[in-house]
């Protein structure tokens, strides 16, 4: 079984960032100067974001590997990690744009899996070894009734094949071992769950709307426990996470990765600030831009009239814009437009 996500749902390990394969490691220093220059990295400097169909078998870091080599890039990263199983949206970062993974990863992530009914498996999908069989079958009436129990703020079990640390250890480690721990319940906030189709008794397709930190693969188990049975996912795969949907993504297999190739084309990127597009916009003055770039705070009183509806006064992030341009994101606090992460 493949490594598990950080709760960003569906997967399971969190998105992180990885050199390219070739880059040098800094050679230690042997007394001659303290003033050696660095190494150029290996690759192309691209700054931008592509968005992955990820094809099932492969892990979201394998999929990072290919593209980087694809393109020839010196820094690449993922927005969200998929497990091996599901397919779908699984957006790459590629330079600057490893400063808004975050931002990303903080977005509304839409997905569509199967669940399929009688047998509990030990990673709660279809990779892992049947552990409970169960011969009850409920009703679309009764998966109905059940659904508005998992919506709203909830409390969930994460599955033991999943990147949770216990005591320094990840839990998929743990269970590898045959040491599968007992993990406590964590707060997740699932924003719709929906019945979509009933192919027959033993499967049924399902939408969720969910925030950071919600496993699909304990939705779907714990869904089939409260219809007094068991379950696991079949299938699952991913439509959309925060601004980036299916329909801007590439199937993996368009990009070649044999060394004759020739890198492929930047103009496949979109902006880094195409990342932010769910965050609420305000509009700057040049002057205003200026400051803000050089860490200095704006008074809202300066600012009314021109702060997002959709933008929460206490605590809401906002992007800063000047013109067309992204200045980076700030954060409405105390009375106060504070820079947060400058682009």
């Amino acid at each position: 079984m493949a490594s598990a996500m950080l709760p960003d749902i569906g997967s399971r390990r969190v998105g992180r960032l990885t050199p390219h394969p070739t880059a040098p490691n800094p050679a230690p220093s042997q007394g001659i100067s303290d003033h050696m220059p660095r190494r150029k990295p290996r690759g192309r400097p691209l700054d931008g974001w592509l968005i992955i169909d990820k094809p099932p078998g492969l892990t979201s870091t394998d999929v990072v590997n290919r593209v980087r080599r694809a393109f020839d890039a010196q820094k690449a990263g993922h927005g969200g990690t998929l497990d091996p199983l599901a397919t779908g949206v699984l957006p790459i970062a590629f330079g600057a744009a490893t400063k808004t993974v975050p931002y990303v990863m903080d977005g509304t992530k839409l997905y569509r899996f199967t669940l399929r009914f009688g047998e509990a498996r030990d990673t709660d999908d279809a990779d892992g070894k049947i552990t409970a069989i169960s011969e009850i079958r409920p009703t679309d009436d009764q998966i109905r009734a059940q659904l508005p129990q998992f919506i709203g703020d909830i409390m969930q079990i994460p599955p033991i094949f999943s990147a949770v640390k216990v005591a320094g250890e990840r839990a998929y480690d743990m269970a590898r071992e045959g040491r599968p721990p007992a993990l406590e319940p964590r707060p997740a906030r699932v924003d719709s769950f929906e019945l979509i189709e009933r192919p027959g008794l033993d499967t049924a397709i399902f939408e969720v709307a969910s925030g950071k930190g919600v496993y699909m693969r304990s939705l779907a188990r714990d869904l089939a426990i409260a219809c007094g049975t068991l379950g696991h996912i079949a299938a699952l795969r991913r439509l959309r996470v925060g601004p980036f949907t299916a329909e801007q993504s590439i199937p993996l297999d368009k990009f070649a990765t044999t060394a004759e190739a020739p890198p492929a084309s930047p103009d496949l990127l979109l902006p880094v600030a195409t990342a932010l597009a769910d965050i609420p916009a305000l509009a700057l003055t040049e002057a205003e831009a200026s400051g803000l770039r050089h860490g200095q705070a704006i008074s809202l009183v300066t600012l009314m009239g021109r702060i997002p509806g959709n933008a929460e006064p206490s605590g809401g992030l906002v992007r800063a814009m000047a013109g067309s341009r992204v200045v980076g994101l700030a954060r409405l606090q105390d009375g106060w437009m504070k820079p947060e992460r400058l682009l």
